[in-house]
């Protein structure tokens, strides 16, 4: 049996590009008829049929959902779980693609839709994406995209409420020396924590003190250092909240190697409640973020979009929660 056709064998056959192929099987405008019918002619002469890409252009649809991340990481595997149940009954399948790989920095979300647009997806959801600006044709909804609101449809939590509510809940048990790990500074969500932290210290009358504050960039390494330098201080804090539970995990076992107690020497409140925050020991304290319902409500304006209704809301924050466990009590000193 000879080496299946692609797409790349339809566009040398009828003398295109790849990308004048996908336009020409997906009906866009801008193909001159003859190049159509000749793009048409190739994909049937070199039985091409059975593709997504000839399906495409029977239907106009290639019955796919794309769900485009920079890494398959406990985040983006809850996405990824509530995108799944929000497709299961629909005649949808789903294809999550990590597109990071194609180019460093800002942009990997265009390259990606470029590629899988038209000819692999329907449509497509981003999560964390660098870009709010898709330029493509099909319909694209952003999960907590980086800038925050955006010309396109977006999905998030509620950072600021979260890191409020979990910087309170410190408070309320008696600590007045509460350190804060942030996130990655590009990040949007990451920005809304730290301000949330900051309201809560300001409204409890309770001064913002730098050496409190560390950068872990919600990286392992990082968070791990910041953790270090902060509880190695002679006037360590009595408490830390960590922007998302890998960093709150990361404290801990920082804390532990220093000798501190959690929580009778340390109390650490995580965000996020990824499945890890509860598989521990001792099961982290966090702020609660509909991970699985991101993933849900950004499937279901997809859903809208292909059904050529507008969406109600263009900017959805859905709400977070206190999740008390056993990484926080009060002060003992």
């Amino acid at each position: 049996m000879g080496a299946r056709t692609t797409i790349h064998d339809v566009a040398r056959a009828a003398g295109v590009s790849v990308s004048t192929v996908s336009k020409a099987v997906n009906g866009r405008y801008g193909i001159a008829d003859a190049t159509v019918q000749r793009v048409l002619d190739a994909v049937k002469a070199l039985g091409y049929e059975s593709s997504l890409v000839a399906s495409s252009m029977r239907a106009r649809r290639t019955g796919v959902i794309g769900v485009l991340l920079a890494d398959f990481e406990p985040f983006s595997a809850e996405i990824l779980k509530g995108v799944g149940t929000a497709v299961h009954d629909t005649a949808f399948d789903l294809l999550a693609y990590s597109g990071s790989h194609l180019g460093a920095g800002d942009g990997w979300e265009r390259r990606s839709l470029s590629r899988l647009s038209g000819t692999l997806i329907d449509a497509a959801i981003l999560v964390t994406p660098t870009v709010v600006s898709a330029g493509t044709e099909i319909p694209v909804v952003a999960i907590d995209p980086h800038t925050g609101r955006a010309d396109l449809p977006t999905v998030e939590s509620d950072s600021f409420g979260g890191a409020l509510a979990a910087t309170t809940h410190l408070i309320g048990l008696g600590h007045r020396r509460i350190g804060f790990l942030a996130g990655r500074p590009d990040l949007r969500s990451a920005g809304l924590r730290d301000a949330g932290y900051r309201r809560a210290l300001a409204d409890a009358g309770i001064g913002l003190d730098p050496s409190l504050i560390g950068i872990g960039r919600y990286e392992l390494d990082a968070t791990r250092e910041s953790a270090r330098v902060m509880l190695s201080a002679t006037d360590r804090p009595t408490a830390i909240f960590a922007a998302n539970d890998l960093s709150a995990i990361a404290v801990i076992d920082v804390a532990h190697e220093l000798g501190l107690r959690v929580p009778a020497d340390l109390s650490v409140i995580g965000f996020d409640d990824v499945p890890e925050a509860t598989r521990r020991a001792l099961p982290l304290t966090t702020i609660q973020q509909p991970m699985r319902r991101l993933g849900a409500v950004a499937a279901e304006m997809v859903f809208t979009l292909l059904s050529g209704q507008a969406i109600d809301e263009m900017n959805v924050i859905l709400p977070t929660r206190l999740v008390v466990r056993a990484t926080t009590a009060p002060p003992s000193r």
